[in-house]
């Protein structure tokens, strides 16, 4: 059988599910149910510098206890002090007529009749802050369960604050490692070629980012950048050095340039494929990962675009749910299949029976199919025989730098 939970457990199984569901205000909803817990007037989150603490975040009855947000107090006068001395019991009850507290300025200027207060450490258990919860009466109610409820809450709070600390750190680097690469343009571009199954013919390439130097891919570059709100700076960087290679590729074959839902309703970005369309045939690759939540603003910044006879690319397609929104509403020229359906279609009837309804799907809407990813004869032999005219992939020819 299973032991019994403490209150001070209970609570801070509440305190994770409750925080879960509006993270934008985690610190005041623990300080609520601090104080809730222990029938306080007033719960304090305080961080320390040399000298002084400063009053985070605060719940409670504030005017009536003369604290706010923003409050900054002296360490040496304070209870949080004496507490990590040990001069203080992490408990006081009756401060007003305890002799070690009683005396103290914050006493009379906060008006504190009873205390718990615990300390919120670093990773390195450093004490950082201090979670205080203050009432104007005696508190005759606090005991030790008082005390371990509001260490369990501080243990939180610290491990929380570390965790965001941690992510702003690693932002911080990734935005690093994504401005590196804006600063120096430093982008090499591949083409992979989509052929004429039937032929052999190349009738379209695929520009392809690399980023020399980089770890990690191009997707973890691009991640990167769209976490740290460089995105759409990256793909016009991007965009633009496909176009400047377009120029070195076989007169009369289209581009393919990936982008974004985003990037795709930039002005910036359409600015670049417009002037691109005046000398290169392009193709705009949207990706069936990519979430769409308005499709107006993109159908929109397509009306442009396919009036200068650039054309649209539905990318992974069969992946999920969201390509079957995507080709639906966006109507595009091409369907690329993914790689999950072409991998193995030779062998598996399942990617058999999906492919040849994609192709009975493309020939109603009109659109070009193309299979990507094609890494063998007998893939290819499998898709030709069910009417997939268009592949790209390994067995035609691996990305590569434009000659």
């Amino acid at each position: 059988m299973a032991a019994p939970r403490s209150a001070a457990t209970a609570v801070v199984e509440t305190a994770v599910v409750e925080t879960a569901d509006r993270a934008d205000d985690w610190v005041h909803r623990l300080l609520d149910l601090a104080r809730d817990r222990l029938g306080m007037d007033v719960a304090w989150l305080s961080v320390f510098s040399e000298d002084r603490q400063e009053i985070t975040s605060a719940t409670g009855d504030l005017d009536g206890m003369h604290v706010s947000e923003g409050m900054s107090l002296p360490l040496e006068e304070s209870f949080c002090v004496r507490v990590l001395s040990g001069q203080l019991p992490p408990v006081v009850t009756a401060a007003d007529r305890n002799p070690l507290t009683r005396d103290l300025a914050v006493t009379g200027k906060l008006g504190i009749g009873s205390y718990v207060g615990a300390p919120v450490r670093s990773p390195d258990r450093r004490p950082v802050g201090m979670l205080c919860c203050i009432s104007r009466d005696a508190g005759e109610q606090l005991d030790g369960s008082s005390v371990r409820t509001v260490e369990m809450l501080a243990e939180l709070i610290g491990d929380r604050m570390a965790a965001e600390e941690l992510a702003e750190a690693e932002l911080a680097a990734r935005r690093t490692r994504v401005r590196q690469v804006l600063d120096r343009g430093a982008v090499t571009v591949h083409v992979q070629p989509v052929v004429d199954m039937h032929t052999g013919r190349v009738v379209a390439h695929e520009a392809l980012s690399r980023f020399p130097g980089h770890e990690g891919g191009p997707a973890t570059l691009f991640a990167d950048a769209a976490a740290v709100g460089l995105g759409v700076e990256l793909e016009l960087l991007a965009v633009r050095s496909a176009l400047g290679v377009a120029g070195r590729l076989p007169r009369g074959l289209r581009l393919a340039v990936n982008l974004s839902p985003i990037a795709l309703v930039s002005p910036a970005v359409a600015a670049v494929l417009l002037d691109g369309a005046d000398t290169t045939a392009l193709t705009v690759e949207i990706t069936e990962h990519s979430p769409i939540e308005d499709y107006a603003p993109v159908l929109a910044a397509l009306e442009p675009l396919r009036a200068a006879g650039i054309r649209l690319s539905i990318d992974d397609a069969g992946a999920g749910y969201a390509s079957l929104r995507h080709i639906l509403r966006l109507c595009p020229d091409t369907i690329k299949l993914d790689i999950a359906l072409v991998s193995g279609v030779d062998t598996d009837p399942a990617r058999q029976a999906m492919t040849a309804a994609m192709v009975a799907f493309a020939a109603e809407t009109g659109a070009r199919l193309v299979a990507e990813g094609v890494e063998t004869p007998a893939e290819r032999d499998a898709l030709v025989a069910r009417g997939v005219r268009y592949g790209q992939g390994h067995v035609f020819g691996r990305p590569a730098p434009v000659d």
